[in-house]
Order: C-alpha cells, then structure tokens, then sequence
C-alpha cells in the first residue's frame, strides 16, 4: 500500500516512518507538516492510505478529509492528541485513529484493522463509513465547543477531569507533562506541543523549551541580573524564563502595558 503521512509534529512523522518502515507492504510516497501541501499532492496521487493529524494549524485534518475526492477516497487513520469527543467519534464510526503518543505495538494493531478493511471493503464502504464519522466530529466538536473545555490528568493513582480555565503552569516531564493548578500538581501523558493546544483556549505563554504558564493566573513578575522574566503564580509556583524565549517574552509583557514602555 502507497502512504502519505500528514502531521505537523516532526517527532509523530518521525514515530510513523519508522513503524511503516517495518512493514514490508507499506511503502511513504509523501510526508507533510502541513495540510495545504498535504490537500494538493494527495489530489494528485491519492494514496492506499492517509495518516492523518486531526489537529492542524491552518488546514486541520477534518477539513483536509472533507476535500478529498470521493472517488479516490484513500483509508484514512486518524493521529490525535486526547480528545474525548473525536475518539468517542472514531469508535461510534470504526474509524481507526492512534492516539498520541503512540508505540509500535499500539501502531500494528491498528494497521491490522486497515489491512482487513482493505481486503474487504468497497469504495461505497469507505465513503459511507468516513461520510458518517465526519458527521460525528461535526456534532461532537460542536457539543464540545459549547461546554467548558475540560483535560484529563493524574494525580497518584486516580485521574482527575480539569477545567482549563484552573490550569496554572504546565511543564514538560520526559514522556509526560505536568500541571500545576493552586497547589496541586497533576501528570499528563502527552507532549508540551499537544498540551499548548488542549489549552489553546487560555492565554498561554511558552517562558522556555520546557513551560508553558498560564498568564490569567500570574500575580507578580520581576527579572533576574540577566533580565530573564521571573514570574509569581496565585497558587504560589513560580517559574522562570529562560533566554532562548527572553525576547518573545518581553515582547509578551509589553502588550500588558496600559501606557509607554
């Protein structure tokens, strides 16, 4: 089968070459970061198969789908970040997704499920079943964007539903993020990268490679001798910008300003 890998992540392509790379009947004839190249090579040679981010800047991968050529309509398996509504989709519609991050094992099963499907299901099979799991994301994104947005994290051996609007500081932990709401801090399987858009909603600020923090809840800031930005949380963390993100920061900062700088 001919692929084509669509994510705007380098390390998810990176993850997605090497697992088909493994497989002796799939061979890459396209990967992009972005779904506007992605849209205009697809049309011109449709693939078997499309993985395919959801979670685009600029054109995200619902649109890129709902652009597709019907008659050339390839499988598609869906990458996301957590997201409660698309995977609730995804199963309602046997749609096959991987759910960031994801290892080989998790990979070859969903693989397994596209290779019976492309054995066995027709082209009227195919439009029918992604026509329906668009409509889905359409209903479930929209009963998503009415509700209070809400992230999923843990905290010892329970997890705990979020709201955004709480989230205080969010930094990277090896393979997981960690949240920081007042006092209390919560773990994440995820990347900084997916972490900044779950909560794309809130004024975020990136200080460093490593942390994000949440600007409605900075109480205080002052600098170090290197005029690096130390900023107070209401819950009482406090973080510190590094001089990678110096400039950005400041820049930041001075649209805050109610008169000169």
């Amino acid at each position: 089968m001919e692929v084509v890998i669509v994510d705007d992540e380098p390390a998810a392509r990176r993850s997605l070459r090497e697992y088909c790379a493994r497989e002796p009947d799939l061979r890459i004839v396209g990967e992009y970061g972005d779904g506007r190249s992605a849209l205009e090579a697809i049309r011109a040679r449709p693939p078997n198969l499309l993985f395919l981010d959801i979670q685009m800047d600029l054109l995200n991968g619902i649109a890129l789908a709902r652009a597709l050529d019907p008659q050339t309509l390839p499988l598609i398996v869906f990458v996301t970040a957590f997201d409660h509504y698309a995977l609730e989709a995804f199963e309602v519609c046997a749609i096959d997704y991987l759910l960031k991050p994801f290892d080989y094992e998790r990979f070859s099963r969903s693989l397994a499920r596209v290779r019976r499907r492309h054995a066995t299901e027709s082209l009227t099979d195919r439009q029918a079943t992604m026509s329906s799991a668009l409509q889905q994301l359409h209903l479930q994104a929209a009963a998503a964007a009415s509700a209070p947005p809400r992230i999923l994290a843990e905290s010892g051996s329970r997890m705990h539903v979020l709201d955004v609007t709480h989230v205080e500081v969010v930094e990277a932990d090896r393979n997981y993020v960690k949240i920081t709401v007042g006092r209390e801090v919560f773990h994440a399987r995820s990347t900084l990268q997916q972490a900044e858009k779950s909560l794309q909603s809130q004024p975020m600020l990136r200080i460093s490679r490593s942390c994000l923090v949440n600007m409605r809840h900075v109480t205080e800031i002052s600098r170090t001798p290197r005029g690096d930005a130390i900023l107070v949380l209401v819950g009482g963390a406090t973080v510190t910008s590094s001089e990678g993100f110096r400039e950005s920061v400041r820049q930041y900062l001075d649209t805050l300003k109610i008169g000169p700088g």
